[in-house]
């Protein structure tokens, strides 16, 4: 009988006494109980054994260290499904995935390899290729100028035989786009590894950034800016000196106000430059192109094109009242037209005008013309456009590099040169030998020297923070054309200044509408 039992039997025949004694039964109960006691002292010897036997297991097993538990296996963290890129892959690849070693990428563009520009061009491109750890080469072709390029670039569009990296202006970057033939540059800026921190993204002209994004194509760009020129006002800081000395003007220095402008380009005709010994003494020679325009209408806090209606407003207030300003001048004869190609720049140079407009990437001609001009040098330098906002706001503009669809390699290596080029360093080198402004704010820092020795470039360069960009859309080339033309006719041959923009403004319309896409 086992342990267990044994109590249990105690414990039934102390209960059965106190019943039967409770009952009355003595008797009864007094044969019970011997019974019981008499089962209990025969299995007792055998419960008492067991008892010891199981009070020595517990004893030994007290004793002996308790076995650690078996460890399960952790049980591994399951993996985050990877986020789906936010670009097209079938257009990028997964740029995170992609091999880049021997990756060629061929460039486009439209410096000489004898000049200051080729010579720094190609310097640029040597460097990357050298220090690139990714084992990308890129090979810089010359394809002649902006016209050359863009009409190989648009037969190559057809045959499928285009560049990897394309100088182009904004509205020729429109027009590739228009035949799906660019990438934006949108996932590369945005790239965590390959592109560009917001530190970096602050450090440029954002004026510069926002010249490409194009508003026909949801703002994206399509176009990566490595430097940029600005419509600039030449000026003989001598002849006006003279002209303020005998009170012919009213105020000394570069004019601020059209009023001003006009008070000296009259004052000009009457009273030549000292130096100058011909008949000829005018104010301003004109050059009317799209840029004149746009530099004129800004001038006055206006614009040629509503963003948000995307279209042409060449017939705005502010437009009329610069074609009005103009064309008074012309017809008083205190400005004229350029005779010929860059005659304005020979006839400043040569004493003979007051004033120019044009671009400050003529800088360096217009240096070397004044110092071997027929009077022998004079001091000169550039201002803003003269203006009625409180602010200047100067037409900033320049091609930048787009890239052509090709293969999702080329097309990262293509951006990865981009990033190069605009590096601060390369930006250095690249806009002393150019002399276009640099991207970035920071490449300031380290151009003092070429600030002293080069004054009028720094005073263009502190105008950058005005900067306002002209309409980059597809068929902009062919409504410059029709904007020329419009200018012309205004100012030197008396149209009607109201019904000749209002043509212009539909006519523009009309051939944006039909390069749109």
């Amino acid at each position: 009988m086992s342990k267990k039992k044994l109590f249990g039997l105690l414990g039934l025949t102390l209960i059965l006494t106190m019943i039967f004694t409770a009952c009355g039964g003595a008797a009864g109960v007094e044969q019970a109980v011997e019974e019981a006691q008499q089962q209990v002292e025969e299995v007792a010897p055998t419960v008492e054994a067991a008892v010891e036997t199981v009070e020595e297991a517990m004893e030994e097993a007290a004793e002996e260290p308790a076995e650690e538990p078996a460890e399960e296996p952790a049980e591994e963290p399951a993996e985050e499904p990877m986020a789906e890129p936010d670009y097209d892959t079938s257009i990028y690849g997964n740029i995170d995935e992609l091999d880049l070693n021997g990756v060629e990428v061929t460039f486009w563009h439209r410096y000489e390899d004898d000049s200051s520009r080729g010579g720094a061009i190609n310097q640029i491109i040597d460097e990357f290729n050298a220090t690139n750890p990714y084992g990308i080469t890129v090979i810089g072709s010359h394809e002649g100028g902006y016209g050359d390029i863009y009409d190989k670039m648009i037969a190559g569009l057809t045959t499928g035989e285009v560049p990897d990296l394309v100088i182009a202006y904004q509205n020729q970057a429109a027009a590739y786009e228009v035949a799906d033939g660019l990438v934006s540059y949108d996932p590369y800026i945005n790239h965590p590894e390959y592109g560009l921190t917001e530190e970096e993204r602050a450090d440029f002209f954002q004026a510069f950034l926002e010249a490409d994004k194009l508003p026909q194509f949801e703002g994206e760009a399509f176009g990566f800016p490595p430097a940029r020129s600005m419509e600039v006002l030449f000026y003989n800081a001598d002849w006006l000196q003279e002209l303020s000395d005998s009170g012919a003007i009213s105020f000394e220095g570069p004019p601020e106000t059209p009023e001003q402008w006009a008070e000296a380009l009259c004052a000009a005709v009457d009273q030549p430059f000292s130096k100058n010994e011909t008949d000829f003494s005018a104010g301003m020679e004109l050059d009317t192109d799209a840029s004149q325009f746009a530099a004129e209408v800004f001038a006055r806090g206006g614009d040629i094109y509503d963003y948000e209606a995307g279209e042409f407003i060449y017939n705005s207030p502010e437009a009329i009242d610069a074609m009005t300003f103009l064309q008074g001048l012309a017809a008083e004869g205190c400005i004229l037209p350029v005779a010929e190609k860059y005659g304005d720049q020979t006839d400043f140079a040569n004493g003979k005008i007051l004033f120019f407009v044009g671009s400050s990437s003529g800088l360096p001609f217009v240096k070397s013309g004044v110092e071997g001009g027929e009077v022998g040098g004079f001091n000169w330098s550039v201002a803003a456009i003269p203006h009625t906002t409180p602010d200047p706001v100067q037409n900033i503009y320049g091609a930048s590099i787009s890239i052509p669809k090709t293969t999702p390699e080329e097309q990262l290596a293509a951006w990865l040169f981009m990033k190069h080029w605009t590096s601060p360093e390369m930006q250095k080198l690249w806009a002393e030998a150019s002399n276009y402004f640099p991207a970035r704010h920071s490449v300031a820092e380290g151009m003092s020297d070429y600030f002293a020795e080069n004054e009028a470039y720094k005073t263009a360069f502190d105008l950058l923070q005005y900067g306002k960009t002209e309409a980059p859309v597809a068929g902009y080339d062919n409504v410059r054309d029709a904007v020329e033309e419009a200018f012309i006719d205004i100012v030197f041959n008396g149209a009607d200044i109201q019904s000749t923009l209002d043509a212009l403004t539909e006519q523009a319309n009309e051939i944006q509408a039909e390069s749109a896409p």
